[in-house]
């Protein structure tokens, strides 16, 4: 028997839940859309292509200025770079310096940036600040909105850097990534990342140290399956109801830490057996920290990175992960033969709560009540990477 997380004390005032419409921001691997609903949640128009043909990783709006959003695009003809916009993605420009690794010494083989991954914004103290995460494994800051970006010296220079992220190529499919940054509401110095591979790291002062955080975190594909670092982690989340308790989808399996403990407790064994605890998103209910769901993928052997079974399905904890609830009505209820990256489910602020993914297939599917039932509300778009909610600016 697991124990569930209780509300953190020191937690930062939640807001009310929204009341209005929700935008949905879908990266792909050939351009980005835009989908915005009516304030119930049951008509949705969709927009785009914008960036017709270069790889979306992500799109996220900065909570600070709702007019300001960022994306992480790998161009055909720019590389790896950062697109600005300051009108709600009606208009972007290229941020003048992407993120990019320092120069070496002539003779030296330095680090490339193959592609922006990821972007999360900066502390609502520091209102200009963003990181971003990089493949292979590298960690970016900006002051200015995203339009020049300093390497994360702390990180990028650790002398043990190439020990921790497993050298520059670790055989993780499309490369090694840096994902989940994530800075904690109450603090700006103290952050958390998630690699894969290297697992779970922290810094309690602003990015200029880092330490491992992966005690009880499994990695069977290693000779030892307990490594203090070198975990597969897919997603990290720091919950925005108790910012003391972590979640995270792992490559083995889904777990929880109450931070005060400093270890990870594997809650995906509850999940039903048929089914196991591998796969790519965990999401968060905004107001309640026992509340997470995830979508699993098919974890045997050959890992086809699809929905078990082919037939899909979200999966809801209300109670820490004592105990998890099957949530399909609607989807596929045979040959559905998708699964959901890491990015590509979000969920917003309204009562209840809207559930939202989108697929490899290019699907977008939509709950408004919290996953008992989904409706399928964009269809033949390209394969989906990420999936974030904004409010419409």
């Amino acid at each position: 028997m697991t124990t569930s997380p209780t509300p953190d004390p020191a937690a930062p005032t939640l807001p009310p839940p929204d009341t209005g419409p929700v935008q949905l921001l879908v990266a792909t691997t050939k351009g980005a859309w835009f989908l915005t609903s009516d304030a119930e949640r049951r008509n949705w128009q969709i927009q785009g292509p914008t960036f017709l043909g270069h790889t979306i990783h992500h799109i996220v709006q900065d909570p600070r200025e709702p007019s300001r959003m960022l994306v992480a695009a790998r161009t055909g003809h720019l590389g790896p770079t950062v697109f600005r916009s300051t009108d709600g993605g009606r208009n972007w420009a290229e941020a003048a310096r992407p993120p990019a690794f320092d120069k070496v010494p002539e003779g030296e083989t330095g680090r490339v940036v193959d592609h922006v991954f990821w972007l999360t914004p900066g502390h609502a103290s520091e209102p200009g600040v963003w990181y971003a995460g990089t493949s292979p494994q590298g960690l970016f800051r900006s002051t200015d909105h995203g339009a020049n970006w300093q390497p994360v010296a702390g990180f990028n220079n650790h002398p043990k850097r190439r020990e921790w992220t497993g050298g520059e190529q670790d055989g993780t499919p499309d490369g090694p990534k840096m994902h989940s940054v994530m800075v904690d509401p109450r603090d700006p110095r103290h952050l958390y990342i998630g690699m894969s591979s290297g697992g779970v790291f922290e810094s309690t002062d602003g990015g200029a140290d880092w330490k491992p955080l992966n005690r009880g975190s499994l990695a069977t594909f290693l000779p030892d399956p307990n490594p203090e670092y070198g975990q597969d982690p897919h997603c990290v989340l720091q919950h925005p109801a108790a910012p003391d308790v972590l979640y995270q989808q792992n490559h083995c399996g889904i777990y929880r830490m109450n931070r005060s403990e400093g270890v990870w407790k594997r809650i995906g064994e509850a999940m039903p057996s048929e089914v196991g605890d591998i796969g790519f998103p965990i999401v968060a209910h905004p107001r309640d920290a026992r509340t997470v769901w995830v979508f699993p993928m098919d974890g045997s052997d050959v890992w086809p990175r699809v929905s078990p079974g082919g037939r899909p399905a979200a999966y809801v904890t209300r109670d820490g992960g004592e105990s998890w609830q099957r949530q399909d009505r609607g989807l596929p209820s045979e040959q559905g033969w998708f699964t959901v990256k890491r990015q590509a489910m979000t969920t917003d602020g309204h009562a209840p709560v809207g559930v939202y993914f989108g697929t490899t297939g290019g699907e977008i599917w939509a709950s408004g009540d919290e996953g008992d039932s989904w409706q399928c509300i964009a269809s033949h778009l390209p394969q989906v990477y990420a999936v974030t909610v904004a409010r419409p600016a």
